[in-house]
C-alpha cells in the first residue's frame, strides 16, 4: 500500500513539474520559511494567529503552485522550457520579498547581501516574464 501511495505522489509531480529542479526545491523552502516568519511576525505583534489569515495564505501559496504547474504543461506544448523556470523565480523573488517584510517586522536585520541576492532573483524573473 505504501508503495502504491507513493508511486501515485511520485506520478502525480513528474505530470506535474517534469522532474525535480534546485530552483522547485528551493521554492518549496522559502515558502516554508515565509510561512514560520509570517506566523512568529504575527504572534510577536501581539495579533496572535488567525486561521482564516492562514487559510488564505496557504490557500495563495496552493495557486502558486498550481501556476507553476500550468507553466510546465505550457512549456510541454509548446516545446520549451521557459514558463516554468521563470514562474518559480518570480514567485522565489515575491517569497524572498515576504521573507524580508517578516524579518522587518520581527525586528531582525536583513544582511545587504542577501538582499542583493533578491534584486537579482526579482530581476531574473522579471526578465523571464517578458519572453
Amino acid at each position: 500500500m505504501i508503495n502504491w501511495i507513493t508511486g501515485l505522489i511520485g506520478a502525480f509531480i513528474t505530470f506535474a513539474f517534469g522532474h525535480w529542479t534546485e530552483p522547485l526545491t528551493f521554492l518549496l523552502t522559502i515558502i516554508a520559511i515565509d510561512i514560520i516568519s509570517g506566523m512568529y511576525a504575527s504572534m510577536r505583534e501581539g495579533s496572535g494567529l488567525n486561521s482564516a489569515v492562514g487559510t488564505v495564505g496557504l490557500a495563495k501559496k496552493g495557486l502558486m503552485l498550481l501556476v507553476i504547474l500550468l507553466g510546465y504543461r505550457v512549456d510541454v506544448l509548446l516545446g520549451s522550457e521557459m514558463i516554468m523556470g521563470g514562474a518559480i523565480y518570480f514567485y522565489i523573488a515575491n517569497e524572498l520579498v515576504s521573507v524580508t517584510e517578516n524579518c522587518g517586522r520581527i525586528g531582525l536585520p536583513i544582511p545587504n547581501k542577501l538582499r542583493q541576492v533578491i534584486a537579482v532573483l526579482k530581476q531574473k524573473g522579471e526578465e523571464e516574464e517578458e519572453v
